[in-house]
């Protein structure tokens, strides 16, 4: 796990999961609406990428309502708290042995 507040933090992250990693869980807070960065790096390793956020971000500003990562995840969940990242690794875990 890794938590940062630095774009470029993550970036080299996404890129270190390849060949260490069998997936990705993100949670990129409001990089999600602003990285391209992000979107690419997760573009360029290919990994099965799951997309979590603590709030429903349908339901907040309308700004919020784009997620540059949503084109590259296999899947989004969103607006159930911290339960987020359980549903969010479940539904990876289950994707990897699917795709196995």
């Amino acid at each position: 796990t890794l938590q940062s507040n630095h774009e470029g933090v993550l970036v080299d992250a996404i890129h270190e999961a390849l060949g260490n990693h069998q997936g990705i869980l993100i949670n990129a807070g409001a990089y999600t609406h602003t990285s391209v960065a992000i979107r690419d790096a997760i573009a360029a390793v290919a990994l099965p990428t799951v997309e979590v956020h603590l709030s429903n971000i349908y339901r907040r500003e309308a700004f919020r309502h784009h997620s540059y990562i949503a084109s590259v995840a296999i899947g989004q969940i969103s607006g159930f708290g911290a339960e987020s990242y359980r549903l969010g690794l479940h539904a990876l875990i289950h994707h990897i042995r699917q795709s196995g």
